[in-house]
């Protein structure tokens, strides 16, 4: 782009690269494909070799966090709440920031996510490697993902899922089906799968299907986002609570970026690729916001969903 204006979404009919927020009220930045500059390079590096730092565990941060899962599991023991998706922001300094090796080393650990570096002046900077698809679609024709459950990889092919975890991400798969059957035709719904995502593995299920005449993409969207797999069920109920008791402002934090209405060429009709904003961090001078969260149930336990909070947040320390 050749200046620092801001552009906005308005009806998800332009074309560009999109970054949207958490909050599905609040618009989405538009970088208009017809103001930008694409560039195409095989990007290569040498082997990296991996030091990680060590961060120290902020006790505040740390008991905040439990008690808040505690009270989260209230409210859906006694609210009527199926699950509420409960996220915290993690603060750190670095004196010694270099843009290029944080992307090359995301590139490498996350082989099988969206990688991205993303910024404005206006906003700030953004890095990511997710490995959740929001969307992609073309020719009326999209794919989505149910994606839920987490735990640390450990080498090994007999992976294991409690009932908690399956139980979590059977919810956002039901959720996708309600939320589609309306404005689709021919879903379709695969088993589910473990997926590998740097350290951690997650249970996944993809499904596809056709998107009615009478829909539109921004009806497919606004359907989709925020997934309970970032929010919970049921969705505006998880929302509110959410927003009145994390106690910060996710930003861009599971909200969702990537290509909109782009033509690769004159005989490939119009796609969008957008992904959900996961793993990933904020960073403002040489002070880093790493963003972490996982999806609580009634059967959670308040110091367990720490720990995977904290095994999730190695995810991008490891590349500072």
């Amino acid at each position: 782009m050749n200046d620092d204006s801001l552009f906005y979404v308005d009806d998800f009919t332009e074309k560009g690269f999109v970054f949207a927020p958490f909050d599905n009220q609040q618009k989405a930045i538009l970088f208009p494909e017809d103001t930008s500059e694409f560039i195409s390079e095989d990007f290569s590096f040498d082997t990296i070799d991996f030091k990680e730092r060590e961060f120290s565990t902020n006790e505040v941060s740390k008991e905040y966090h439990i008690k808040l899962v505690d009270k989260t599991i209230e409210e859906i023991i006694y609210n009527g709440l199926k699950k509420v998706v409960i996220s915290r922001k993690e603060a750190l300094e670095i004196t010694d920031f270099n843009l290029i090796k944080i992307y090359q080393k995301l590139l490498q650990s996350y082989k099988n996510a969206f990688v991205y570096v993303w910024f404005h002046p206006k906003v700030g900077l953004w890095f990511g490697a997710t490995p959740e698809t929001l969307l992609n679609i073309e020719d009326n024709i999209f794919k989505t993902m149910s994606l839920a459950g987490t735990q640390v990889y450990k080498d090994t092919q007999n992976v294991v899922w409690k009932s908690k975890e399956l139980e979590e991400q059977q919810l956002v798969t039901d959720f996708i089906e309600s939320q589609l059957e309306g404005i689709s035709s021919n879903l379709k719904i695969d088993k589910k799968e473990t997926i590998k995502a740097g350290n951690l593995l997650h249970l996944s299920t993809r499904v596809t299907g056709t998107l009615n005449e009478n829909s539109t993409l921004k009806t497919l969207i606004r359907a989709l986002h925020p997934t309970p797999a970032v929010c919970g069920l049921p969705r505006e109920n998880a929302k509110q609570f959410i927003l009145e008791n994390e106690q910060y402002n996710r930003s861009f934090y599971t909200g969702f970026l990537g290509e909109l209405n782009f033509q690769k060429n004159k005989t490939v009709s119009e796609s969008s690729s957008l992904f959900v904003n996961l793993r990933c961090m904020n960073i403002i001078d040489k002070k880093v916001s790493i963003f972490v969260g996982g999806g609580i149930t009634k059967d959670s336990n308040a110091k367990k969903e720490w720990e995977e909070t904290v095994s999730k947040s190695k995810v991008m320390k490891r590349v500072l």
